[in-house]
């Protein structure tokens, strides 16, 4: 099974000097195989973190950390965003469902590897995601981070989980559709951000997914910028 992962992958044209590193934490040998060199590609170094991973995340400076949403998964995360280094750093969870993976929003994880992990999806995930790992905060206006969003419009109320977010809006999944247009007000919180209301519209709609642009004239756009810039300063 190891073989099938490392022998999957096109060894990169190039060596680049790493610029982050990435802890990857309760992970199975093949998995850390198949992140290792997907992370390699873009230049971002990964360490593999065995023994001691809360202590070692308190104390020890990750631009971002794959853990295993298991046993322990909470007080790793914890450690991470309770550290002055690493509490901004991206999350990423590995397996579980998406009401799972709620079940850790307050300490903000950023994405979620599905399993079985499989080369394809977890190549796009870390492409998607490298600006913001990399730092390279000018060219990434949209953060990735997964919350739970109550969603209220056409008469409903509905659940939903936070994909991305800007200032200007959000994307969410949801199994319910909304129509392109609709009016909506959204509610979530975000780590060092308390719980917010936002009015919106519907801008675009696929399947379990939709995007809302947040209405120009709502004053607490201010508040998700400003939460923004603050996730980028530090």
């Amino acid at each position: 099974m190891d073989k099938a992962f490392a022998t999957h992958f096109t060894p990169a044209p190039f060596t680049r000097k790493a610029a982050a590193r990435t802890a990857l934490v309760g992970l199975t040998e093949p998995y850390r195989a198949l992140l290792s060199e997907g992370f390699r590609q873009f230049g971002i170094e990964t360490v593999v973190v065995t023994a001691d991973a809360a202590e070692r995340l308190k104390k020890e400076k990750f631009e971002a950390c794959v853990l295993s949403l298991g046993e322990g998964a909470g007080a790793v995360m914890e450690a991470a965003r309770s550290s002055p280094s690493n509490s901004r750093c991206v999350i990423y969870g590995v397996g579980g469902n998406a009401q799972e993976a709620m079940s850790y929003s307050k300490f903000g994880i950023n994405a979620m590897f599905s399993e079985p992990l499989e080369r394809p999806a977890a190549l796009k995930l870390i492409r998607a995601t490298r600006l913001l790992v990399l730092h390279e905060f000018r060219r990434y206006v949209r953060i990735p981070v997964m919350t739970t969003v109550s969603l209220v419009g056409d008469g409903r109320r509905v659940s939903a989980s936070s994909i991305e977010i800007s200032s200007g809006g959000m994307s969410v999944k949801s199994v319910e559709d909304f129509s392109i247009g609709a009016n909506v007000e959204v509610s979530f919180a975000l780590m060092t951000l308390p719980r917010v209301n936002l009015k919106g519209v519907v801008s675009w709609c696929k399947p379990k997914s939709i995007g809302v642009r947040f209405a120009a004239a709502d004053e607490h756009r201010q508040r998700i910028k400003t939460w923004i810039d603050s996730y980028l300063e530090n």
